[in-house]
């Protein structure tokens, strides 16, 4: 190995240490062949280690396939990005391509990386359980998958899974809406609306399960009241996690139970752009009280929305903590090395439990963006004005 190129990766290892850490419990098991190894090293300092190992002999030079669902959301670029980045920086061939939030075209690209000769995959699915029959051509020639983000259901092609605790995310925002409102001591009753993600991203039952499990001993207390009466997953749910359809539903709450000034003083948003659907029909159609608003992904839009007021949280996953952990999981990959995950029990797929590593998500809100957004380097004041 080169000293620039040793230098290079130290540098990345440096850099992936000031991010926001890793999940840090680790399950160790008897290693496999490399498309198949279900192992775990201790991951006590994974945040300070995400970079990529060294791309030796063994791993230099061959091309990797990252597909991500779509350029329509600022997350998914910014994954994209970091992740190129980071694997061409390890010495990778790249080859990273976006579907537009089209099944179909997905389906194609993931095609064309397993016959353009990529050793591995990584993919944030559109819908996990469109992929099946291309992944088996992925098998079939022995290309180890990583399912980025979204776990890919109801196929044994997939190898690894990587993401942060989505069920931590839910329980953040219900902890976030119970502190807020001091559900415990207020006497309340208190108006809540839920609205979370599209039901083919097996993510939005893991949010959605995570906050109801906060929320709903308070709900059958009567202490929160979903006038709406809209509490199940599948009514609540949003198509592709588009705002304008969070926001068309969001008008028909609020004309159809709040028309009367009543206040609204929560409503469980998912993510980010399910948050912004929500704020622009308020803007509309609402004459009560502000309420609190969660989100996730601190879109720029909803930080901007946090410093005004209109939201009250977002969840914050450091994209570049993922990134970096999947580039140091495609490199052991490569390098026929165990594979570190930290969780071996939760996210079964309908084939049976994906090996997974799992980072831990934080919130960020007025009081504390600043520390996690500006002084991280994860933007630039100058982009949140």
């Amino acid at each position: 190995m080169s000293k620039k190129f040793l230098g290079i990766l130290l540098a990345t290892a440096m850099v992936a240490g000031t991010l926001v850490g890793c999940g840090s419990t680790a399950t160790t098991e008897t290693a496999a062949p490399a498309a198949s190894t279900e192992t775990a090293a201790p991951a006590a300092d994974a945040a300070a280690d995400t970079a990529a190992p060294a791309a030796d002999a063994v791993g230099a030079g061959q091309k990797v396939g990252v597909a991500m669902p779509t350029k329509d959301l600022q997350r998914w670029n910014q994954d994209g990005a970091n992740m190129e980045s980071e694997l061409k920086a390890a010495g990778y061939e790249v080859d990273l391509q976006y579907a537009s939030n089209d099944v179909s075209t997905q389906v194609s690209q993931i095609e064309n990386m397993i016959n353009g000769g990529c050793s591995v995959l990584v993919i944030a699915s559109i819908d996990g359980d469109s992929l099946g029959t291309v992944l088996a051509s992925a098998k079939e020639k022995n290309i180890p998958v990583i399912a980025y983000d979204r776990l890919i259901m109801n196929t044994d092609a997939v190898s690894y899974y990587a993401t942060f605790d989505n069920y931590m995310v839910g329980t953040k925002q219900g902890e976030y809406i119970r502190d807020e409102l001091d559900l415990d001591n207020a006497e309340g009753p208190f108006n809540i609306e839920l609205t979370t993600g599209d039901p083919g991203d097996n993510n939005a039952k893991f949010f959605f399960n995570g906050a109801m499990d906060v929320l709903n001993p308070y709900i059958d207390a009567g202490k929160l009241v979903v006038k709406s009466g809209q509490t199940d997953f599948a009514t609540v749910a949003t198509a592709n996690w588009a705002s304008d359809a969070a926001q068309s539903r969001a008008e028909n709450i609020v004309s159809s139970n709040y028309a009367d000034g009543s206040n609204i003083d929560a409503w469980m948003c998912s993510n980010d752009s399910t948050a912004q659907g929500v704020v622009a029909a308020l803007d509309a159609n609402y004459s009560g009280e502000w309420p609190i608003i969660t989100g996730q992904d601190c879109d720029i839009v909803s930080v901007k929305n946090m410093i005004a007021g209109k939201q009250a949280m977002s969840i914050f996953k450091d994209t570049r903590t993922l990134a970096s952990q999947v580039v140091k999981m495609v490199g052991q990959i490569l390098a026929g090395q165990d594979v570190e995950v930290n969780d071996t029990a939760t996210y079964d797929n309908g084939t049976g439990v994906i090996p997974s590593y799992l980072c831990e998500p934080v919130f960020a809100d007025i009081n504390n963006y600043k520390e996690l957004l500006i002084d991280s380097g994860y933007y630039t004041e100058d982009q949140l004005q």
